[in-house]
């Protein structure tokens, strides 16, 4: 993309100075590991890569260097993700209205309705039903 002569390639340097001319900022993070989780249940785990966020008007992007490991998603990734796509949803998980009822004293599908009323906040459903 910018040329440059035979000796492989650009120097860094001016490659950094020209890049900044067209508005894109290059920042080197210093990561330990990087995991990158795929719908199909795996992990790529790269162990202390190279990484690079360059920032182009506003637009992030990351550049991974480094050899990744492959492996299952453990179990309480799982679990997170689970629990992610029911609050997603919109559902008050059964534990929280246990707990909004008996701190209220009234029965569970009022606590129920009182969360829903608050968008799930239990201090402010057993405040609604005191």
């Amino acid at each position: 993309m910018f040329g440059g002569g035979g000796g492989g390639g650009m120097n860094p340097r001016k490659m950094k100075q020209m890049m900044k001319q067209m508005g894109i900022d290059v920042d080197e993070l210093d990561a330990e590991e990087v995991v990158i989780r795929t719908a199909d249940g795996e992990e790529l785990v790269f162990d202390a890569p190279d990484v690079t966020r360059m920032d182009a008007r506003g637009q992030q992007t990351y550049q991974i260097v480094g050899d990744a490991e492959t492996r299952e998603a453990s179990a309480g990734d799982a679990v997170e993700a689970e629990e992610a796509d029911e609050g997603a949803a919109g559902e008050i998980p059964d534990a929280d209205v246990e707990i909004v009822a008996q701190r209220a004293g009234v029965p569970e599908d009022d606590a129920r309705e009182a969360l829903d009323e608050t968008d799930g906040d239990l201090a402010a459903a057993v405040e609604r039903l005191e």
